[in-house]
Formats: structure tokens, C-alpha cells, sequence
């Protein structure tokens, strides 16, 4: 396949017509990070119907007894989930939880789907990706959003029984710059079909699924407007051969490989959407499909939490147990207090993904970001507590009689989370792009390289009018002096702390934009480092904000509640104020300038001393799955 090449500037262009335009409310996010704390957005916070949430928590029940008689160490040691695993699931309606009662479904709420898979990954987090992949990026939310009544009707019922399905992005050589995409869609010359070509990596499920999402490019031709492309694909169509089950330091039991599409005929019927809408649909599915990872991380730090409190209490040192020694002591407290905050973050995300009125782009993307870095902390922390029967594996520990705690095992399995769906980086930049859009748009030609200097005048006059209308706000007037926000108590403290560092942050971030203009978007460290302070003051929020709703609703947990948030919102203005304070006094000028001297090879002697020896293979392994495999495998519980 040749490669896709596209300039910079188009590959944006790509990713800015897939925006989706169809909220009827701001997002709370990016008001945030324009300094405006828009509380109204998102308390009193929304909750779901009384009798949704009665029939979740009925499931959830369910769910639980059922998980309960599973071992996670079986699916560690076969690196497979077991097919009665599978089917258990399937009768449950676990495959469904997100889909329509109208099609099969259980119609759950996005926290109680949060919620089930907290309890799925705690089992094994291969259970989580299994159920996540298939739901929140898998056939069932694109096809629910965007497919018509036929498709609906065709793919929906099937998913919710239990038909597993994988969602096809990446390429090879195409990873988070999807524009780049190479797989080819030829539309058949009487319009009925698209012949499908090409090669994707890391198809989640894609080794055993029954039906594929599939992003593939239509050339542009008379009658067909052309562009990526979004297809449901039948796993047993003629030409579909997966050629490789990846392994990976974490997740033993994923079912994840490379997938190779050679004249697969694929119906007209089949198509999401339009030609040219695919990126738009992979975007949008994302949006709340990344909420998926926000769940498995706050579950994660709820087993962190349990597992380093019993520990601390059991194992002495020096005459006391060692959670009363500080150096322990702080790092159960960051577990607690975080282990709140994840599952604030989760819930207020997912109440507003449900409400369905808000932009959820920025919530999405921080929820992942944030708790994929902290739940990562949280694990690494309860390795170094436990020690050596931290890093010793869960069947060694039980061989010698110990309780099998795998703390290794889930330190490798939480790795991905910072790779998954959008890596760290990747958030960085998108949310960095999201958060300084209205000033780019504001610049408009100030801060594009290529515009000509009468273009840059004119833009120069249009974003005087902007900042001459914006920069009063964050100086004077209305919101200078702080809201009481008396009804949250002594958590109002660290509310107007939110109010006064989001007015504080939009003023450096003006900063930033007018002292490089064009080249802010390449001070990428910088932005980074915008993006985390908003991270931290979404965070605060979501903790304060769920310790008043507790409060309401059981005054004796939200005291507690109360306490969680204080103690989280007191380490969160810590690392605030270190981030402000790195936002102009750091090393990155000289990392770059070394990063840059290396990549020249001026440092090269550095690596001598070690042997740099690597196994010659195909980049493709021998071992192929032909489709009467792949259909036996996607069939596994019938």
C-alpha cells in the first residue's frame, strides 16, 4: 500500500472539519481554561432517572455475584480469557450494557457502565478492555449515533447477544494522525459495493470479533465525494485474514492483532454515513468511547487503595506498622485522596455525557489524561509499598504460601492506559489545541506562518477588538472579587482557589500566545503544562462538586466525602502552584537543544558500552488465522 502523505497544515484541517457542532451548551472545560468558572454548567449535578438508575444498580448487582466466582489469575496464566468467561458475560447482557433496550440492550447510564467495568477490570483488566473495545468504540456507538434505522436494527441486537466487534483505525504506519490513513475503499462501478484494501494494527478484539468498524479512505471520483471513510464489516468476509495475535508487557488476555483486508467486498448498506465522514465518526465515538478509561483507572485505584491499607496495618517496621512511618503514610494518602477524585471525574464526566447537551470533547479527554497519569502513580506507589512481594508475581507469592496479590501484574496491565486511545502526548496536544482555540481564532492570520503581511494587519486590528473585550473580565469587574460559594462550606475555600488560578491561567496563557504568536503551538512544553494546571482545576471541581451532592444525599458519607476533597484539593493547589510556577522557569530550551544535538548523532558515544543486538524478523509473524479460525474464535460462547 502506498502511504498517505499529507502536510501538516492539511492533517489539522482534517481533525478540525471532524469537530462536532451539535452541542446546545458551552463546555465547562474550556471555559475554564478561558477563565471563566462556569459552576452553573454542571452543578447541581446531573443525575439519571430515578428508575434508570434502579434497573443499573439491580445489573450492577448481578454483575458483581458473577464476577466474584471468576479468577483473574486463570486468564493471567492462559493469556486468554476463557470462553465460559465470554458466554457468562454475554448472558448477563454485559455486551449490551450501552445499547438500546429498543434493540436488546440494558440502556445503562455512562456511570453505571463506569461502574461495570470497574468491577469487570478488577476481576482482570483484559475483562475491561474486552467489554470496553467492544462498546465504546466498537460497533454498538457508532452504529447508536450514527447509523440509520436498517443498521440499527441489523448490527445492535447482535452486539447486545454477545457478538464481539473491534474497531479498525490504526495502520502501521498511521498512529494518532489519522489523515495519513492508506487503506483503500473502492467504490464497485455499479455503486453497490467498496472493494477494501490494506492492513490494520492493534484491532483490539479484532482476533475474535464477529463485526468491524472499519475507517478506510474512498478516492474522490465522479459521483463520489471520497475521504476516510467509516464501514461495518462482516470479521468472515472472503479476504479477511488476521496474520498476527500481538502480545504486550500487560493485558494477557487481549485479543489484539494485525488484521489484512485484500478485495473484501463490502455492501453500500454497510457504510456509516457518508463519504468523507469517517473521521468525524471515529472523533465523535471517542468522545465518550475514552470515558471507558477514566472507569478502569478509577477502579484500579480503589484495588490500590484496599490492598495498601491492609498491608500498611499488617506489616510492621521498627516497632510500628509501617503506614504510621510518613514516607508511607503520604502515599496512602495520595491513594485515598485520588482514588475520590478519579471516580469524581468519572462521574461528573459521565453525567454530562449522558445529559447529552454539553460539549464533552475536553471533560472526555482530561478524564483519560488525568487518570491514566495519577491511577499510573497510584500503582507504582503500591509496588514500592508492598517491596519485594510487590514486584514478585501473584503465583510465586501464593507457591510459598503468601497471599497471591498481583501488584506486578497490575503495573503492567495499567501501562496502556497512558498509550490507549490517545496517548499522554497526544491528549497534551489536542486539549492544548482546544484550550488556546479562542485565541487562535482570535489571531487568525497573526498566527499563521504563511499569511502575508497585509492579512496579518488585518487580523492584528480583529484580535485587538477580542482581547480589548476579553482581557478586561480577567483584570476588573464582575468575577474579580471571588464568588463565596457558601453552600460548599469548607470546600468554598478551594473553589474560589479554582476561580482565582482559571482567571490566572487564561492570563498566562495570553501571555504565551503574545509572546510567540504563531510559534506558541510549538512550545509544546508550555502547553503542556497549561493543559495539566486545567486538568488539576477540573479535577478540584469534580471533587467538590461530588462531596456537596453526597452531602445531600447521605449526610454521614459526605462528611467523609468532605474530608477526601479537602485533603485532594491540598495536594492539587501544590502541584498548581508548581506547574505556574514552571510555566516560565524550567529547562526547556536546553532540552531541546539537546534532544536536537542527539538526534544529529553528536552524542553517540554515550551509547558504547552495552550491546545493541536485536532480533532479525518479518515485521509480520508466520503465524496466520485464516477466516474459518477467526470465525471459530469470534464464536467462542455459542
Amino acid at each position: 500500500m502506498s502511504q498517505q502523505r499529507v502536510s501538516e497544515v492539511e492533517a489539522r484541517a482534517v481533525a478540525e472539519a471532524a469537530r462536532e457542532a451539535t452541542w446546545t451548551k458551552p463546555s465547562f472545560a474550556k471555559d475554564l481554561y478561558l477563565g471563566d468558572l462556569r459552576l452553573d454548567l454542571i452543578y447541581p449535578a446531573p443525575r439519571p432517572p430515578a428508575d434508570k438508575a434502579a434497573k443499573g444498580q439491580e445489573f450492577l448487582a448481578r454483575l458483581r455475584a458473577y464476577c466474584e466466582t471468576l479468577d483473574g489469575q486463570v486468564i493471567e496464566r492462559e493469556a486468554r480469557i476463557p470462553d465460559e468467561y465470554v458466554k457468562g458475560l454475554a448472558t448477563l447482557g454485559a455486551f449490551g450494557m450501552k445499547i438500546p433496550e429498543e434493540y436488546g440492550g440494558l440502556g445503562l447510564s455512562m456511570i453505571d457502565y463506569g461502574r461495570a467495568l470497574m468491577i469487570v477490570g478488577s476481576v482482570h483488566p483484559s475483562l475491561g478492555a474486552l467489554l470496553s473495545a467492544h462498546q465504546s468504540i466498537g460497533v454498538p456507538e457508532p452504529v447508536k449515533l450514527f447509523g440509520t434505522p436498517a443498521q440499527k436494527e441489523a448490527f445492535l441486537p447482535r452486539c447486545a447477544r454477545g457478538a464481539i466487534s473491534a474497531f479498525l483505525l490504526t495502520e502501521p504506519d498511521v498512529g494518532s494522525d489519522p489523515a495519513r490513513l492508506s487503506m483503500r475503499a473502492v467504490p464497485t462501478e455499479d455503486g453497490s459495493a467498496y472493494i477494501l484494501d490494506g492492513v490494520k494494527l492493534w484491532t483490539t478484539n479484532g482476533v475474535v470479533a464477529e463485526l468491524l468498524v472499519v475507517m478506510a479512505r474512498v478516492p474522490k471520483s465522479e459521483g463520489h465525494k471520497g475521504g476516510v471513510t467509516a464501514f461495518v464489516v462482516e470479521a468472515d468476509s472472503p479476504g479477511i485474514t488476521v496474520e498476527n495475535r500481538n502480545s504486550f508487557m500487560g493485558l494477557r488476555g487481549i485479543e489484539n492483532g494485525v488484521t489484512r483486508f485484500h478485495q473484501v467486498v463490502v455492501p453500500a448498506a454497510n457504510r456509516l454515513g457518508e463519504e468523507g465522514q469517517g473521521l468525524k465518526i471515529a472523533l465523535t465515538t471517542l468522545n465518550t468511547g475514552r470515558l471507558s478509561i477514566p472507569a478502569l483507572c478509577a477502579g484500579a485505584g480503589k484495588w490500590c487503595l484496599k490492598v495498601a491499607r491492609e498491608w500498611s496495618r499488617e506489616r510492621e517496621q521498627w516497632g510500628r506498622p509501617i503506614g504510621q512511618h510518613a514516607a508511607i503514610a503520604h502515599k496512602i494518602a495520595f491513594m485515598a485522596a485520588t482514588s475520590y477524585a478519579l471516580e469524581s471525574i468519572l462521574e461528573l464526566s459521565a453525567n454530562i455525557a449522558d445529559e447529552g447537551a454539553l460539549d464533552i470533547r475536553l471533560e472526555a479527554a482530561i478524564a483519560k489524561l488525568y487518570a491514566s497519569e495519577k491511577a499510573w502513580t497510584m500503582v507504582d506507589d503500591l509496588v514500592q509499598i508492598r517491596g519485594g512481594r510487590g514486584y514478585e508475581s501473584a503465583d510465586s507469592l501464593a507457591a510459598r504460601g503468601e497471599r497471591a496479590i498481583p501488584a506486578e501484574q497490575m503495573l503492567r496491565d495499567m501501562r496502556i492506559n497512558r498509550i490507549f486511545e490517545g496517548s499522554t502526548e497526544i491528549m497534551h496536544l489536542f486539549i492544548a489545541r482546544e484550550a488556546v482555540d479562542a485565541h487562535l481564532q482570535a489571531a487568525g492570520d497573526l498566527a499563521n506562518t504563511r499569511a502575508s503581511t497585509k492579512a496579518k494587519l488585518r487580523s492584528a486590528v480583529g484580535a485587538s477588538g477580542f482581547y480589548a473585550r476579553w482581557l478586561p473580565r480577567l483584570l476588573t469587574g464582575k468575577g474579580q472579587v471571588p464568588t463565596s460559594y457558601k453552600e460548599f462550606g469548607p470546600l468554598a475555600k478551594h473553589l474560589r482557589f479554582v476561580e482565582r488560578s482559571s482567571r490566572k491561567l487564561a492570563r498566562h496563557t495570553f501571555l504565551g500566545m503574545a509572546r510567540w504568536q504563531a510559534k506558541l503551538e510549538f512550545r509544546q512544553g508550555f502547553l503542556a503544562r497549561v493543559v495539566d494546571i486545567g486538568a488539576e482545576l477540573y479535577a478540584m471541581t469534580a471533587a467538590c462538586v461530588r462531596a456537596e451532592t453526597l452531602r445531600q444525599e447521605d449526610p454521614e458519607r459526605g462528611a467523609q466525602a468532605y474530608d477526601l476533597a479537602d485533603v485532594f484539593c491540598e495536594q492539587a493547589r501544590v502541584r498548581v502552584r508548581e506547574l505556574f510556577d514552571r510555566l516560565w522557569h524550567n529547562s526547556d530550551n536546553a532540552d531541546d537543544g539537546l534532544a536536537r544535538r542527539v538526534l544529529e548523532g553528536k552524542h553517540e558515544w554515550l551509547e558504547e558500552g552495552v550491546l545493541h543486538l536485536y532480533p532479525k524478523a518479518p515485521w509480520i509473524a508466520s503465524q496466520e488465522f485464516g477466516p474459518s479460525t477467526r470465525e471459530n474464535l469470534a464464536r467462542r460462547m455459542l
